[in-house]
């Protein structure tokens, strides 16, 4: 059998656009290897627009739900797989057709492929980092800033995330302090003046991380002074990591351009990639902005694009 579409993934993007998929009647498969993307670790999430507050875990179960719930004739969910590979295949009486490959030893026929395969965020390599993640330690500026209002923050890295993190925060915090290992930033100039300005913010220059100090909750950093050569304590209530991202790409390199970073390269207006009958969506691609809204939004536009690329073109 070949289907019309097949969805790599079970974050945001991809089980947005597989419910878009079901209700357009597109015999489409979905591929996921677990539900919920990055946020099944947060604790609690605040910005999920029409729902005030819910944990990670709640979340991915919502996704599970809302999918489960639209498949039947048109819509098939394959859980607990990884797509190994994806390859062009040749038909007569196909324009465009891929073979899909898992790592259960199966292929799949398809049309079309949306891959929506997300990203992990690049850990931070100090001691107790992994104890202390998301008990003071965090990679989310957007979903977790507001609970550190009025209190000392740290945020790790030097480009321009980072000091988007940090500009975000001082609306909240009492004060941020910035450490990055080097002498100079990686960030945009005008990004970097602009929110070094601010009063309540620090830098700290010439770190390397040691220690997420604290026993159930952050309570300090400590770090060495590369310059001097000493180690320093600094009291902070939360940690916000923003060192990169990995993104989940690895199967698709000799199919789509991939960015510096391994991100795939999409038309933002479409999200087509640049491979005829690929599009991508979500933290996997080289969009600006990586939030679970987002990539929701992304993965309805790009299932949109598809539709009409399977019945208007």
């Amino acid at each position: 059998m070949t289907y019309d579409l097949i969805i790599l993934g079970g974050g945001p993007a991809g089980t947005a656009a597989s419910v878009y998929a079901a209700r357009k009647k597109m015999r489409t498969l979905f591929i996921t290897a677990e539900w919920g993307g990055q946020s099944t670790v947060s604790e609690q999430i605040y910005n999920w627009v029409g729902t005030t507050s819910l944990s990670g875990a709640d979340l991915a179960e919502n996704f599970k739900k809302h999918v489960l719930a639209n498949s039947g004739d048109t819509l098939e969910v394959k859980e607990g797989s990884r797509v190994q590979n994806i390859q062009k295949e040749e038909d007569k009486d196909e324009k465009h057709l891929f073979k899909v490959s898992t790592d259960d030893g199966q292929e799949y026929l398809t049309k079309t492929i949306l891959i929506s395969t997300g990203s992990a965020r690049r850990k931070l390599p100090a001691k107790n980092a992994d104890k202390l993640e998301h008990k003071g330690l965090t990679y989310c500026a957007s979903c977790d800033g507001p609970i550190f209002a009025d209190m000392d923050v740290a945020v790790i890295g030097g480009g321009n995330a980072a000091f988007e993190s940090a500009s975000q925060l001082l609306a909240y915090c009492k004060s941020v302090t910035l450490f990055i290992r080097e002498e100079t930033f990686r960030a945009d100039e005008v990004t970097v003046e602009k929110v070094l300005k601010n009063p309540k913010m620090n830098v700290v220059k010439n770190a390397d991380i040691l220690e997420v100090l604290g026993e159930k909750f952050v309570e300090g950093i400590k770090y060495k002074d590369k310059k001097e050569n000493v180690e320093k304590e600094l009291k902070v209530s939360g940690i916000f990591v923003e060192i990169g991202q990995i993104p989940a790409t690895s199967f698709a390199k000799d199919i789509v351009p991939l960015d510096q970073i391994g991100r795939i390269k999409i038309d933002p207006w479409t999200s087509k990639t640049e491979t005829e009958g690929i599009w991508a969506a979500g933290d996997c691609t080289n969009v600006l902005y990586h939030q679970n809204n987002i990539a929701a939004g992304d993965g309805v536009k790009a299932l949109e694009d598809i539709y009409i690329h399977l019945h208007a073109k």
